[in-house]
């Protein structure tokens, strides 16, 4: 077994009049939300996308199929919990994780602390473990046009 194991993830979700916009869990005050079969928190999706590729279990959509109607409108914080669930049977510990949200609005800043808090917890995992940041796209591509949202995160892995 490898003592250490590196992971990517990468998400994007369209913009939607009539749901919440949440990031990492987190409840974000927006005029619109994002669209997807669960609850479309881009954010937590490419951990789970990062964590998943670490271990080499293939990607959310192999765990959480979107044709599978029993889990529309899944709660994200629960397919990070699951994952987690995956790490430990796999005798793995997070390291660290670096996050980037890509987005021209919002403005992230104010919610950043929360958001890191929040998935330190989901992931029992030290506060100092999780960075997130979040960035635009200077008006450039569809981030820009404000169409939408994306997310990329890096895992490192340690073995237990």
């Amino acid at each position: 077994m490898l003592p250490f194991r590196i992971g990517q993830g990468y998400d994007v979700h369209v913009f939607c009049t009539g749901r919440p916009l949440i990031l990492g869990g987190v409840q974000i005050k927006y005029d619109f939300g994002l669209q997807g079969h669960s609850d479309a928190d881009v954010l937590i999706h490419a951990i789970v996308d990062a964590l998943l590729g670490a271990l080499a279990l293939g990607d959310i959509g192999l765990h959480f199929p979107p044709e599978d109607s029993s889990i529309k409108g899944i709660d994200s914080q629960k397919i990070l919990s699951y994952t987690c669930k995956l790490l430990e049977k796999n005798e793995y510990d997070i390291s660290n994780i670096d996050c980037t949200i890509i987005c021209e609005k919002p403005k992230l800043k104010p919610f950043i602390l929360k958001i890191r808090e929040n998935l330190a917890k989901i992931m029992n995992i030290e506060l100092s473990q999780v960075s997130v940041k979040a960035t635009t796209t200077e008006k450039l591509g569809f981030t820009g046009r404000k169409e939408g949202m994306a997310a990329q995160a890096i895992v490192l892995l340690s073995k237990k």
